[in-house]
């Protein structure tokens, strides 16, 4: 994994840069807001890939990087907005930012991300590239709202968890290959396979991160473990947990989740349970289905380096601990 993390670290310079150029257009109160959320760390996966799609499909002008930074504009501007609604005190180990500027500061400084992301690829007058970005912000709110009534009326429904994963995560990540795809003047075939590429890492980036919930060190998520479950999110180890109890349980759980009711000892159960049961393990299967896609629909890409490094981070997200 040595060639993609040595491309991150020459790449990550750039893109920051870029970042801190692109938020001096911003008003300072609402720049203070966000650079801490852009700032605070990161894996930069979304403007890494918009470099990866563009340069493995040919395109070699530094114009590349504002490009990339609005999609991490984006997706910071998501972030602020899923903290708010999920309350969360932590991001990446690190205070929200409504708790240190206030809930209305903080608000408008996720809209003004978005309004500067989309300032950002109006500039490369590419009509296409302006749909794509704008599907993927409608789609990123579709899934949050749908998540949200999954709180009030939570269902274990796999199908349902997918397809808000696809509307709230992976729809993001295909919309940043296809920008790549697109400033590198990609045809409609190979349009087809950057996003095929981004939605299915996207998918498995999401369950491996569903996975690790239940799984990891907290401090190595910047998060405390089974947060999701403690927020009353139904994600996938959770549906299939469900599944596995009998009928009345499963009804004595659901409502308590849905009424914030769940004491601290049965959380912890519910945890070591999907721990020993396996079932994160099972989850991060799933996730290496998707990124068996994801290596398909790289098959028609020129054999360039930038091919080899897009193939490394498949295998990045398989094996995540973090």
């Amino acid at each position: 994994m040595s060639k993609i993390r040595d491309f991150f670290y020459e790449e990550l310079p750039l893109v920051n840069a870029s970042l801190y150029r692109e938020l001096a257009e911003l008003n300072p109160l609402v720049r203070e807001v966000a650079e801490h959320v852009l700032m605070a760390g990161g894996k930069r996966l979304r403007p890494m890939l918009t470099i990866l799609s563009a340069r493995c499909l040919g395109y070699a002008g530094d114009d590349v990087y504002p490009l990339a930074c609005s999609l991490e504009l984006l997706h910071s501007a998501t972030l602020i907005h899923d903290d708010i609604l999920d309350n969360a005190d932590l991001r990446r180990g690190r205070q929200t930012a409504h708790l240190i500027f206030g809930l209305h500061r903080t608000v408008l400084a996720g809209d003004a991300l978005l309004a500067l992301a989309n300032k950002i690829v109006a500039r490369y007058d590419i009509p296409s590239m302006n749909y794509c970005v704008a599907e993927a912000i409608m789609n990123t709110a579709a899934g949050e709202v749908e998540e949200i009534a999954q709180l009030r009326r939570p269902k274990t429904d796999r199908n349902v968890y997918l397809e808000i994963v696809r509307l709230k995560t992976a729809d993001l990540i295909r919309a940043a290959c296809c920008c790549g795809a697109m400033l590198a003047g990609a045809d409609r075939q190979m349009l087809e396979q950057a996003a095929g590429f981004g939605l299915n890492v996207g998918m498995a980036f999401q369950l491996v991160d569903d996975a690790l919930d239940y799984d990891a060190d907290s401090g190595l998520l910047g998060k405390p473990l089974g947060g999701d479950l403690r927020e009353g999110k139904m994600t996938l180890p959770l549906i299939l947990y469900l599944k596995s109890v009998d009928d009345g349980k499963r009804q004595e759980l659901l409502e308590k989740i849905t009424a914030d009711e769940l004491r601290d000892e049965e959380m912890k159960e519910i945890i070591l349970n999907i721990q020993s049961m396996g079932l994160h393990l099972e989850v991060r299967e799933e996730a290496g289905n998707y990124l068996d896609l994801a290596a398909q629909a790289l098959r028609l890409f020129p054999e360039r380096k930038e091919k080899m490094l897009l193939e490394e981070i498949i295998e990045v997200v398989r094996s995540r601990k973090f």
